[in-house]
C-alpha cells in the first residue's frame, strides 16, 4: 500500500515538471517570434516608383467605320426597252450629261412619224376651217346688206348667221385638235430621246465612277431598271457609330485621323460632317459621318476603316501612371514617396482623363513620386526602399 503511494507521488511529480518545461517552451518561443515580427516590421519593403508630371492629356477614342461614296447616283431608263450599246463601264469615268447607253428606238421613231402625219392633218383641218369662216363672213355681210334692202328674209339673214358660228366652232375645234397632235408629237420624241440613256446628276462634282453595272447588251428592261451605279469618291463618308457615353463629346468639324488595312502605312484626315439626331433602338448607338478628302481615289465605298477622334483635353494636368492608382479602405489613391525616399504617405485621389497609361488626379496638387509597383505590401507610413533608386535621390526624378 505504501509503495503505491509512493508511486503515484513520483508519477505526479513528473507529469509537473515536464508542464513547467513545456510552459516556459512555449513562452520562450511567442517571446522570438514577436521579436522577429518586431525586426520584420522593421525592414524596409522594396517598391517601384514613377514621377508625377504635369502635361497635356488627351482622350482619344477609335470607332471602327465602313467607307460610303459622298453621293450615289443610279442610270435608269425611263422607258421600256432592249438595251442596244453600254457606252460604259465598271469603273470607267463619266460626266455630268454623258451618253452611257442605248436602247433599241425603231418603235419610237415609227410614233414619231405617225404622230407628225397626224400633226399634218390636223394643220390642213385648220387651214380649211380658216377658210370656211372666211366665207361664212362674206355671206354674212351680203346677206346683211341685201336685208337692209328688203331683198334678204329674216329666215334668211338667221341662217348666214347660223352657218358662221358653226364655222367659227369648227376654227375652236380644229385648233383644240392642232394643240393636241402637236403635244401628242412632242409625247413621242420625248419617248424617243428617253431611248438614249444619260447620266444627269444635279450637285457635285463633274465627274463621277462608275462603280456597279447591273445589265448587258442585248437584256430587255422595264423602266426605271437600274443600269449603273455611278458614285463620287472625291470626297469620300467614313460612317461610324457612337454610344450614348461618347456622343456628347462629338462635334462638327471635329478633325479625326482614318487608317485602313489595304494602306496601313497611311494616314488620312477627316472632318465630322453630320451628326444624327436619334440613337438606332437596335444598336443603342448613333450615326457619325465624316467627310474625308480621298483625290487619289484610294479610299474605295465599301472599305473598314479605323477612326480616331480627340474628344476631349486638359491642360496643364497632374497625372501619374495608372499602375500607381490602389484602392484601400473603399478609397482611391496613391501612395506618395517621401521626399528621403523612405517612406510613403497615402494620398486619396479622383482619376480623371485617362491618355495612354497616364492618369489625370482631380483635385489635387501634389508633386514628387508614387509607387507603381508594390502597393499590396505597404501601407500609410510604411518604410520603403526603393529599386535601384540612386542613394543620392532627392525623390524628385
Amino acid at each position: 500500500m505504501f509503495e503505491s503511494k509512493s508511486k503515484l507521488a513520483w508519477i505526479a511529480g513528473i507529469l509537473l515538471i515536464l508542464a513547467a518545461v513545456s510552459l516556459l517552451s512555449i513562452r520562450f518561443l511567442q517571446g522570438n517570434k514577436g521579436g522577429t515580427a518586431k525586426k520584420k516590421d522593421k525592414l524596409p519593403i522594396p517598391v517601384e516608383v514613377a514621377s508625377l508630371e504635369r502635361q497635356t492629356l488627351y482622350l482619344h477614342r477609335t470607332f471602327s467605320g465602313t467607307i460610303e461614296p459622298l453621293a450615289q447616283f443610279t442610270v435608269a431608263p425611263k422607258v421600256s426597252g432592249r438595251i442596244q450599246r453600254l457606252l460604259v463601264n465598271v469603273s470607267d469615268t463619266v460626266s455630268r450629261g454623258q451618253h452611257v447607253a442605248q436602247l433599241e428606238d425603231d418603235e419610237f421613231k415609227q410614233s414619231v412619224a405617225e404622230a407628225e402625219a397626224s400633226l399634218a392633218v390636223a394643220e390642213a383641218n385648220r387651214i380649211e376651217a380658216d377658210s370656211r369662216i372666211e366665207i361664212a363672213q362674206r355671206q354674212l355681210d351680203r346677206t346683211k346688206t341685201l336685208h337692209k334692202q328688203g331683198i334678204a328674209s329674216d329666215s334668211v339673214l338667221d341662217s348666214a348667221r347660223a352657218e358662221y358660228l358653226a364655222s367659227q366652232a369648227a376654227v375652236k375645234v380644229t385648233e383644240a385638235r392642232l394643240k393636241r397632235e402637236d403635244a401628242a408629237l412632242a409625247t413621242t420624241r420625248i419617248r424617243l430621246g428617253y431611248t438614249s440613256i444619260q447620266a444627269n446628276w444635279e450637285q457635285g462634282d463633274a465627274e463621277r465612277t462608275v462603280a456597279e453595272r447591273y445589265a448587258d447588251e442585248g437584256d430587255t428592261v422595264a423602266a426605271n431598271t437600274p443600269l449603273f451605279s455611278i458614285v463620287e469618291l472625291n470626297p469620300v463618308i467614313a460612317v461610324i457609330k457612337v454610344t450614348e457615353k461618347d456622343y456628347p463629346r462629338i462635334d462638327i468639324g471635329m478633325t479625326a485621323n482614318l487608317q485602313t488595312d489595304a494602306f496601313p502605312g497611311r494616314k488620312f484626315t477627316g472632318t465630322v460632317s453630320r451628326i444624327a439626331p436619334i440613337f438606332s433602338e437596335t444598336t443603342r448607338q448613333a450615326r457619325i459621318e465624316l467627310q474625308v478628302p480621298n483625290p487619289d481615289h484610294l479610299l474605295k465605298p465599301g472599305m473598314f476603316s479605323r477612326c480616331t477622334l480627340e474628344l476631349d483635353r486638359v491642360e496643364d494636368a497632374v497625372s501619374a501612371p495608372g499602375m500607381a492608382i490602389t484602392r484601400r479602405n473603399n478609397q482611391t489613391g496613391v501612395f506618395l514617396v517621401s521626399k528621403d525616399n523612405t517612406s510613403v504617405l497615402w494620398v486619396p485621389v479622383e482619376p480623371g482623363l485617362m491618355d495612354g497609361n497616364q492618369v489625370q488626379l482631380i483635385g489635387t496638387d501634389i508633386s514628387g513620386e508614387v509607387v507603381t509597383l508594390g502597393q499590396q505590401l505597404i501601407k500609410d507610413g510604411s518604410i520603403v526602399r526603393i529599386k535601384d533608386a540612386s542613394p543620392h535621390s532627392d525623390g524628385v526624378r
